[in-house]
């Protein structure tokens, strides 16, 4: 059997953080975050990463990943872009933005011929994670089912502000039954506590601490290319007056879910997340890997 592949998406204009987070350094000796997850899918057992990106950074993205990677993970590149036609959609659209990550991953479609998981460029996952998605991938996917990591929320937010995260209901099973999307997650001082809160028309609602959350590590089988396509062939024209709606993967398990046509796998880590959503996180995240490499959780040197 095939090993899975590790499909980055990298083609996201981080637009919040103001540089191109998917290529700056974080680690010890100029590591990206990417390289850490690489990293931890190599030890894992993934055999194949194939990156996400937009065609004018394809130049910049081999010079620093061929040189690191050859004889390590077989590589390979997709490009995400505006082009409609070949999904069959026959006209303009003008857009800021590429149209979503469930676009994204659609546009690796004539590229993954076998099990692979998706995971955001700028999110360190840690390995527990790639190691649990690996098993996933080898011993129960199929068509009809599919995983996605699920981080408890108190270990996912930002102390420098509100963040997005799809809210996880998990029936008795361990599969999720719906994702909710809320937009504004934050910690709020309680009492002398810290808590959890989002924000929804003007409306605080608190959440456990013990609620799981997608943090968009998803496990597939190509079957999901199909199934994407014939929703994003919908989406386009429904939206096509809104240049700011995106074609997302949660949409997309939401609706499988709800057809009753694919599960979705929860699988539970009890790793910290952390990422760059605002700048003054990045040296909290530097932080963070310093001290993993001097518990010789990672070497000084990646590769």
């Amino acid at each position: 059997m095939s090993k899975p592949t590790l499909l980055i998406l990298a083609a996201g204009m981080a637009s919040r953080y103001g540089s191109m987070k998917q290529i700056d350094p974080f680690g010890p000796n100029g590591e990206t975050i990417i390289d850490y997850s690489i990293y931890d899918a190599i030890r894992a057992g993934f055999g194949k990463v194939s990156f996400i990106i937009r065609e004018e950074f394809a130049e910049k993205f081999k010079e620093i990943f061929e040189p690191k990677l050859a004889g390590k993970i077989e590589t390979d590149y997709v490009y995400q872009s505006y082009d409609l036609t070949p999904f069959g959609i026959d006209r303009q659209i003008e857009r800021s933005k590429p149209w979503g990550t469930a676009h994204a991953v659609l546009s690796a479609r004539n590229q993954i011929h076998e099990p692979f998981c998706v995971i955001n460029a700028d999110d360190f996952y840690g390995y527990e994670a790639f190691e649990k998605m690996a098993k996933f991938l080898t011993d129960e996917v199929a068509d009809d089912k599919f995983s996605l990591m699920g981080y408890q929320i108190d270990k996912t937010l930002s102390d420098y502000g509100s963040v997005s995260r799809g809210v996880c209901k998990v029936d008795d099973q361990g599969n999720m039954t719906e994702i909710n999307e809320r937009l504004k997650v934050y910690f709020k001082e309680v009492d002398g506590e810290k808590r959890i809160f989002f924000e929804e028309d003007g409306v605080e609602t608190e959440l456990p601490r013990s609620s799981r959350v997608s943090m968009n590590f998803w496990g597939f089988t190509p079957a999901i290319f199909g199934v994407s396509e014939e929703l994003f062939k919908a989406f386009v024209p429904a939206n096509e007056d809104n240049p700011k709606s995106e074609f997302l993967i949660p949409k997309v398990a939401d609706e499988l879910i709800q057809q009753g046509k694919a599960t979705f796998k929860v699988l539970p880590t009890s790793q910290k997340w952390f990422g760059v959503t605002y700048p003054e996180d990045k040296p909290i995240v530097q932080e963070n890997i310093a001290r993993l490499v001097k518990d010789g959780i990672y070497p000084e040197k990646l590769f």
